[in-house]
């Protein structure tokens, strides 16, 4: 169950990528899977109607596509295991009826209608955790502060990771660079 915000002001959450083939599956890494409960606990501390997430979507044909002929290993193909959700993540986003965006790119596509129905028309704080911090989360980042100029954009560090601890570690610095808020940075 979602806590309700008393606050006036507009705090979202983004879970970024939190699927199966980036926790244990095709494209997973050790540690993935340990960030579960600490994004469910997270997800459950926002207000109904403030938490989204993003869900990578590919199709059959991914190793046709520019990113499949970079990165030829066929993931998150859309309707399939790997495609879904993870673990008590994805039971506290249904428990919190969040709001999904599939998409096709590491960033989501704020041109598209479908985001856009999706997206809040205003916010004051967004919250980024999920995988993988160093490809879709800095992405979104990057694309939320664009969307949202005056928000206060956040990134839990606690609760995102990478296969590569170094890439981590440097994308942290690139987020703070980029006057993103990085928070439980150990």
């Amino acid at each position: 169950m979602c806590i309700r915000d008393s606050t006036t002001m507009e705090q979202y959450l983004f879970v970024i990528d939190y699927q199966n083939d980036f926790v244990d599956g095709a494209l997973g890494f050790p540690g993935a899977e340990q960030l579960d409960e600490g994004i469910a606990e997270k997800i459950r501390s926002y207000a109904p109607g403030h938490v989204i997430f993003t869900r990578d979507t590919h199709q059959e044909n991914y190793l046709e596509t520019r990113e499949g002929k970079l990165l030829p290993v066929k993931h998150c193909v859309q309707g399939s295991h790997g495609w879904a959700l993870y673990g008590k993540t994805a039971q506290a986003l249904a428990d919190c009826g969040a709001k999904g965006i599939d998409k096709p790119a590491f960033g989501i596509d704020c041109g598209d209608p479908a985001v856009l129905a999706v997206l809040p028309e205003r916010a004051d704080r967004i919250e980024l955790v999920g995988l993988v911090s160093n490809i879709c989360v800095v992405s979104n980042a990057v694309v939320l502060q664009s969307r949202y100029p005056e928000a206060r954009i956040v990134v839990d560090a606690a609760l995102t990771a990478s296969f590569d601890p170094k890439l981590h570690g440097e994308v942290l610095d690139v987020l703070e660079g980029l006057q993103v808020e990085v928070l439980n940075r150990a």
